[in-house]
């Protein structure tokens, strides 16, 4: 609405332009020291997580285990249900449920076997 203050924005001020013209400005990063990591640092490929099944130690449990990988917790755990009920817990389930390969379960059910601890009765100690 009033014509002065629009000039007064718009109008250049050459006192201002000089002094803005004495100005200079430098700036620059500091040098940053390079490393020669061999590579060290290149991305690489994301694994897939998934949550364990978690056992009786609460927070000492490991919570997120690589697919293709088991817990300590879930290895005997699976050796146990598969011990108990092996008709019930096959290769192909226990694959399935852990999110493992096939041939790994069966090298796993194959080559390690929980141990049962068994009990003698008081009276048969000496003959042991």
């Amino acid at each position: 609405e009033h014509p002065e203050i629009k000039e007064a924005i718009h109008g250049k001020d050459d006192r201002l332009l000089t002094l803005l013209k004495d100005v200079y400005v430098e700036s620059r990063d500091p040098p940053m020291p390079v490393k020669d990591g061999g590579g060290e640092h290149l991305p690489c490929k994301l694994e897939e997580k998934r949550l364990t099944k978690l056992g009786c130690l609460g927070d000492l449990d490991v919570k997120k285990v690589s697919k293709g990988r088991i817990s300590i917790v879930e290895a005997v755990t699976l050796l146990n249900n598969h011990k108990l009920h092996p008709q019930v817990w096959t290769a192909e389930k226990i694959a399935e449920e852990y999110s493992l390969e096939l041939k790994d379960v069966n090298s796993l059910l194959e080559f390690f076997i929980p141990f049962t601890v068994q009990e003698f009765p008081k009276d048969t100690k000496k003959a042991i």
